[in-house]
């Protein structure tokens, strides 16, 4: 069961926070940056996309409740959006939800431009860990049962921030040799997984409010 767990965490995590996926962005926001500043830039980005999903992890449950939301009205909320998000990673367009509006998107380039930090915002937050990979976190976490369950999604969340970290880290070198191809196949492969997942995300919601459908 925790293996099951552990997987199922892990695809869904690395589609919505793909590395690799979102290089070329981050390559972007720090072009103007030496190969030193680059790296700390990557270390911050990981340490505070690290302290957000844990958060998010910990406590994403007490704060749905404390709103008065249930995990399955939440899970149908987070699958249509990671929905939208899928779709548009199958489309080669990026989601506003996931990646911002065309002004947030001119804020990223001003604060980038202006060589203010973007570690936080917007590489962490919305980039990252945005809506997509909040309503992921909470709900995997959500579906997991006992220490081994929830130990799983721990530990697959983990992996993935690992990942993350050495793909900006290196990302100087990685970006040189990973080509546009590469890039268009893996975003399309994590697009399919996604939309799988917000599918099953969205009819477990719905046939938990409303039992009478699966009769």
């Amino acid at each position: 069961m925790a293996i099951a767990v552990l997987v199922k965490a892990l695809g869904a995590f690395f589609a919505i926070m793909n590395p690799f996926v979102n290089l070329p962005l981050f390559l972007s926001l720090t072009q103007g940056q030496d190969a030193v500043t680059q790296r700390r830039t990557a270390v911050r980005t990981t340490i505070s996309s690290t302290v957000m999903c844990a958060v998010v992890l910990f406590l994403g449950a007490a704060i749905l409740r404390f709103f008065g939301i249930g995990v399955d009205d939440f899970r149908i909320a987070g699958g249509i959006v990671l929905l939208i998000i899928s779709l548009s990673m199958l489309n080669g367009s990026g989601s506003s939800a996931h990646e911002g509006s065309a002004q947030e998107k001119g804020q990223h380039d001003v604060v980038a431009g202006d060589g203010n930090d973007v570690a936080f915002y917007p590489m962490t937050f919305p980039i990252l860990v945005g809506p997509g990979t909040i309503a992921t976190i909470i709900v995997i976490q959500s579906q997991a049962r006992g220490l081994a369950g929830h130990a799983a999604v721990a530990a697959a969340l983990a992996a993935v921030l690992v990942a993350l970290g050495i793909v900006l880290y290196f990302s100087a070198s990685i970006g040189a040799r990973l080509s546009m191809t590469m890039r268009t196949i893996m975003t399309r492969l994590m697009g399919m997984i996604l939309a799988s997942i917000a599918v099953q995300m969205i009819v477990v919601g719905i046939q938990h409010l409303f039992p009478g459908l699966t009769r």
